[in-house]
Protein backbone atom coordinates (compact mmCIF):
# COMPACT_ATOMS: atom_id res chain seq x y z
CA UNK A 1 0.00 0.00 0.00
CA UNK A 2 1.27 3.61 -1.14
CA UNK A 3 -0.16 6.65 0.87
CA UNK A 4 1.17 9.72 -0.49
CA UNK A 5 1.24 13.10 1.45
CA UNK A 6 1.62 16.15 -0.63
CA UNK A 7 3.72 18.93 0.19
CA UNK A 8 1.15 21.91 0.64
CA UNK A 9 -0.82 19.62 3.06
CA UNK A 10 1.65 19.73 5.15
CA UNK A 11 1.42 21.44 8.68
CA UNK A 12 3.98 25.34 8.07
CA UNK A 13 5.39 26.20 11.41
CA UNK A 14 7.91 29.16 12.16
CA UNK A 15 7.28 32.83 13.23
CA UNK A 16 7.22 35.69 10.69
CA UNK A 17 10.83 37.91 11.24
CA UNK A 18 12.52 35.07 12.63
CA UNK A 19 13.87 33.87 9.54
CA UNK A 20 12.59 30.58 10.11
CA UNK A 21 9.98 28.77 7.97
CA UNK A 22 9.24 24.49 8.73
CA UNK A 23 6.66 22.15 6.95
CA UNK A 24 5.95 19.23 9.23
CA UNK A 25 4.74 15.60 7.93
CA UNK A 26 3.93 14.33 10.94
CA UNK A 27 2.40 16.02 14.05
CA UNK A 28 4.62 18.27 15.34
CA UNK A 29 4.62 20.63 18.55
CA UNK A 30 1.73 22.68 18.65
CA UNK A 31 0.19 20.75 15.36
CA UNK A 32 -1.14 17.82 17.05
CA UNK A 33 -3.25 15.24 14.50
CA UNK A 34 -3.76 11.42 16.93
CA UNK A 35 -4.05 9.86 13.22
CA UNK A 36 -0.82 11.15 11.76
CA UNK A 37 1.97 10.19 15.17
CA UNK A 38 4.66 8.36 13.21
CA UNK A 39 4.97 5.87 10.26
CA UNK A 40 7.20 2.98 11.16
CA UNK A 41 10.13 3.70 13.50
CA UNK A 42 9.75 7.57 11.77
CA UNK A 43 8.17 10.43 13.97
CA UNK A 44 9.18 13.60 12.02
CA UNK A 45 10.05 14.37 8.48
CA UNK A 46 10.45 18.23 8.54
CA UNK A 47 11.81 20.57 5.94
CA UNK A 48 13.25 23.36 7.66
CA UNK A 49 14.47 27.07 5.88
CA UNK A 50 16.50 29.47 7.77
CA UNK A 51 17.70 32.94 6.11
CA UNK A 52 21.02 33.97 6.86
CA UNK A 53 21.29 34.65 10.44
CA UNK A 54 18.48 32.58 11.41
CA UNK A 55 18.51 29.65 13.47
CA UNK A 56 17.67 27.24 16.74
CA UNK A 57 19.40 27.87 19.78
CA UNK A 58 19.89 25.65 22.38
CA UNK A 59 17.17 23.38 22.83
CA UNK A 60 16.95 19.64 24.08
CA UNK A 61 16.54 16.53 22.97
CA UNK A 62 16.13 13.04 24.19
CA UNK A 63 14.83 9.01 23.34
CA UNK A 64 15.23 10.54 19.06
CA UNK A 65 17.87 9.75 16.76
CA UNK A 66 17.43 12.87 14.68
CA UNK A 67 18.82 12.41 10.87
CA UNK A 68 20.01 15.66 8.83
CA UNK A 69 19.71 16.43 4.94
CA UNK A 70 21.01 19.59 3.57
CA UNK A 71 19.27 20.47 0.31
CA UNK A 72 21.08 24.02 0.05
CA UNK A 73 23.32 25.96 1.75
CA UNK A 74 25.31 25.26 5.12
CA UNK A 75 24.31 24.09 8.60
CA UNK A 76 26.31 25.14 11.61
CA UNK A 77 25.52 22.66 14.50
CA UNK A 78 27.07 22.46 17.86
CA UNK A 79 25.84 20.00 20.65
CA UNK A 80 26.27 19.93 24.62
CA UNK A 81 28.48 16.74 24.04
CA UNK A 82 31.55 19.08 22.39
CA UNK A 83 30.86 18.93 18.52
CA UNK A 84 30.69 21.54 16.44
CA UNK A 85 30.38 21.41 13.02
CA UNK A 86 29.47 22.69 9.13
CA UNK A 87 26.81 20.11 7.25
CA UNK A 88 26.82 20.50 3.09
CA UNK A 89 24.32 18.85 0.81
CA UNK A 90 25.53 15.79 0.35
CA UNK A 91 26.36 15.18 3.51
CA UNK A 92 24.85 12.51 6.28
CA UNK A 93 24.20 14.12 10.12
CA UNK A 94 22.94 11.88 12.46
CA UNK A 95 22.53 12.91 16.24
CA UNK A 96 21.63 9.94 18.89
CA UNK A 97 20.23 12.09 21.91
CA UNK A 98 19.81 9.08 23.85
CA UNK A 99 19.55 9.99 27.58
CA UNK A 100 19.77 14.05 26.89
CA UNK A 101 21.42 16.14 24.50
CA UNK A 102 21.12 19.89 23.80
CA UNK A 103 21.82 21.24 20.63
CA UNK A 104 22.03 24.48 17.96
CA UNK A 105 21.24 25.12 14.63
CA UNK A 106 21.80 27.67 12.04
CA UNK A 107 22.27 29.38 9.00
CA UNK A 108 25.65 30.94 9.72
CA UNK A 109 26.65 31.67 5.82
CA UNK A 110 25.58 33.76 3.70
CA UNK A 111 22.95 31.82 1.49
CA UNK A 112 19.75 30.45 2.33
CA UNK A 113 19.38 27.00 3.72
CA UNK A 114 17.42 24.23 3.20
CA UNK A 115 17.19 21.02 5.02
CA UNK A 116 15.37 17.86 5.63
CA UNK A 117 15.05 16.77 9.45
CA UNK A 118 14.05 13.25 9.94
CA UNK A 119 13.29 11.39 13.91
CA UNK A 120 12.90 8.46 14.64
CA UNK A 121 12.48 6.39 17.72
CA UNK A 122 14.98 4.06 19.00
CA UNK A 123 14.24 0.29 19.80
CA UNK A 124 15.63 0.95 23.09
CA UNK A 125 15.50 4.48 24.86
CA UNK A 126 18.28 5.60 27.00
CA UNK A 127 21.73 5.60 26.73
CA UNK A 128 24.78 8.03 25.82
CA UNK A 129 24.22 10.62 23.16
CA UNK A 130 26.42 10.24 19.88
CA UNK A 131 27.18 12.18 17.01
CA UNK A 132 28.25 11.02 13.35
CA UNK A 133 29.02 13.48 10.37
CA UNK A 134 29.28 11.34 6.72
CA UNK A 135 30.93 13.69 3.82
CA UNK A 136 30.08 13.22 0.45
CA UNK A 137 27.52 10.01 0.75
CA UNK A 138 27.14 7.70 -2.59
CA UNK A 139 23.97 6.54 -4.03
CA UNK A 140 25.25 3.08 -3.54
CA UNK A 141 25.92 3.38 0.58
CA UNK A 142 23.00 3.17 2.25
CA UNK A 143 23.53 4.92 6.04
CA UNK A 144 22.27 2.55 8.68
CA UNK A 145 20.78 3.61 12.13
CA UNK A 146 20.64 0.06 13.95
CA UNK A 147 19.03 1.85 16.87
CA UNK A 148 16.41 2.58 15.33
CA UNK A 149 16.34 -0.53 12.79
CA UNK A 150 16.59 1.36 9.64
CA UNK A 151 18.25 2.27 6.76
CA UNK A 152 18.26 5.37 4.63
CA UNK A 153 19.34 5.58 1.08
CA UNK A 154 19.91 8.11 -0.86
CA UNK A 155 18.32 8.72 -4.80
CA UNK A 156 19.89 11.05 -6.86
CA UNK A 157 18.36 10.39 -10.77
CA UNK A 158 18.60 11.60 -13.72
CA UNK A 159 15.09 12.12 -16.41
CA UNK A 160 14.10 8.77 -17.19
CA UNK A 161 16.38 7.14 -14.47
CA UNK A 162 14.62 4.22 -12.06
CA UNK A 163 15.58 2.64 -8.82
CA UNK A 164 14.02 -0.30 -6.31
CA UNK A 165 12.62 0.60 -3.43
CA UNK A 166 13.76 -1.67 -0.73
CA UNK A 167 11.40 -4.34 -0.01
CA UNK A 168 10.66 -4.09 3.86
CA UNK A 169 7.56 -4.08 5.82
CA UNK A 170 7.64 -0.34 6.15
CA UNK A 171 9.83 2.63 3.48
CA UNK A 172 9.56 5.73 3.42
CA UNK A 173 10.30 8.34 0.59
CA UNK A 174 10.59 11.96 0.66
CA UNK A 175 11.29 13.91 -2.28
CA UNK A 176 13.98 16.38 -1.90
CA UNK A 177 13.60 17.78 -5.22
CA UNK A 178 12.36 16.99 -9.23
CA UNK A 179 9.59 15.02 -9.60
CA UNK A 180 9.28 11.01 -10.01
CA UNK A 181 6.75 8.30 -10.61
CA UNK A 182 6.29 5.86 -7.80
CA UNK A 183 3.75 2.79 -8.47
CA UNK A 184 1.33 4.81 -10.77
CA UNK A 185 1.38 7.57 -8.50
CA UNK A 186 2.98 11.13 -9.10
CA UNK A 187 5.12 12.89 -6.70
CA UNK A 188 7.00 16.31 -6.87
CA UNK A 189 9.21 18.26 -4.71
CA UNK A 190 8.32 18.32 -0.95
CA UNK A 191 5.92 14.97 -1.04
CA UNK A 192 6.24 11.94 0.35
CA UNK A 193 5.20 8.67 0.38
CA UNK A 194 4.40 5.64 3.26
CA UNK A 195 4.58 2.69 1.94
CA UNK A 196 3.97 -0.89 3.79
CA UNK A 197 4.92 -4.32 2.78
CA UNK A 198 6.90 -2.71 -0.27
CA UNK A 199 7.46 -5.85 -2.86
CA UNK A 200 9.15 -4.93 -6.97
CA UNK A 201 8.49 -0.99 -6.45
CA UNK A 202 10.48 1.48 -8.55
CA UNK A 203 10.62 5.23 -8.60
CA UNK A 204 11.29 6.76 -11.62
CA UNK A 205 12.36 10.19 -12.68
CA UNK A 206 10.34 12.03 -15.11
CA UNK A 207 10.13 15.90 -14.64
CA UNK A 208 12.50 19.00 -15.05
CA UNK A 209 14.21 18.76 -11.57
CA UNK A 210 16.86 21.63 -10.39
CA UNK A 211 20.30 21.52 -9.30
CA UNK A 212 21.71 19.04 -11.45
CA UNK A 213 19.88 19.09 -15.01
CA UNK A 214 16.58 18.78 -16.88
CA UNK A 215 14.34 15.96 -15.14
CA UNK A 216 16.53 14.82 -11.94
CA UNK A 217 15.79 14.09 -9.06
CA UNK A 218 16.41 13.59 -5.66
CA UNK A 219 15.12 10.95 -2.86
CA UNK A 220 15.67 10.21 0.53
CA UNK A 221 14.15 6.67 1.25
CA UNK A 222 14.07 4.98 4.66
CA UNK A 223 14.19 1.02 4.64
CA UNK A 224 12.71 -0.31 8.06
CA UNK A 225 12.31 -3.48 9.60
CA UNK A 226 9.21 -1.87 12.34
Amino acid sequence: MIDVRRSGDRYRGGEPGTGIETFHAFSFGPHYDPDNLRFGAILACNEERLAPGAGFEEHPHSHTEIVTWVAEGELTHRDSSGHASVVRPGDVQHLSAGGGVRHVERNDGATPLTFIQMWLSPLTPGGDPSYELVHGIADSTPYAVPAAGALLHVRRLAAGERTAIPDAPFAYVHVVRGEVRLGGEELSTGDGARITAAEGLEAVATGAGAGTGAGAAELLVWEMSG
